[in-house]
């Protein structure tokens, strides 16, 4: 019952965002549309921007799905870039009426994961450090994220299909080798 209410104000949101900015809809507006409390809103989100970080998340999980290894990295961006073009009255609304920190806030939980899990994987017989292996995540996600902020601040216009294909012409490699430097300064 749960994650369904949850669900019912995911869609009622995107609904809602097709006619209305982010910011001039209400706790009301969205319990009306989906017909159910106040206290119930409450029960799942603290606010509305509460419900957009956990839609932006949802999405992203859903699109990514068995997509976090090296050789399937490229379908999973390729797959998030699908699920933000999908939404893109939504995504645009959020990203020109929430500051652009909130939108980088919830990419970043998105794409880290992703970028972790490869990591972790190219890390397989290699002894390295946790804090290493997270920061050459985070160093990566930062690209990532950077790309799509760009990306979406420009309308979402630019072939997302490119992006994706120009960003594993850029990463080819370079992972297994920030992983290797990491080894070689380690054994110094």
């Amino acid at each position: 019952m749960s994650n369904t209410t949850k669900l019912a104000l995911e869609a009622s949101l995107k609904r809602l965002l097709l006619h209305k900015r982010i910011d001039k809809i209400t706790i009301q507006d969205l319990t009306a549309d989906c017909g159910i409390s106040r206290m119930s809103f409450y029960y799942h989100f603290k606010d509305i921007y509460d419900l957009v970080e956990w839609v932006c998340v949802e999405d992203g999980k859903r699109a990514l799905q068995d997509k976090k290894t090296y050789d399937t990295w490229q379908e999973g961006m390729l797959q998030v870039f699908e699920a933000v073009m999908e939404n893109k009255p939504f995504i645009l609304n959020v990203y020109s009426a929430v500051s652009k920190d909130k939108i980088e806030s919830y990419l970043n939980k998105l794409t880290y994961q992703l970028i972790a899990d490869v990591v972790e994987e190219k890390c397989a017989g290699i002894e390295l450090a946790d804090d290493d292996k997270t920061f050459i995540a985070e160093f990566y996600k930062y690209g990532f994220v950077g790309i799509m902020l760009d990306w979406i601040a420009r309308g979402m216009k630019d072939d997302y299909k490119q992006i994706v294909e120009k960003m594993s012409t850029t990463l080819h490699g370079t992972i297994a080798n920030s992983i290797r430097n990491f080894e070689e300064v380690k054994k110094k």
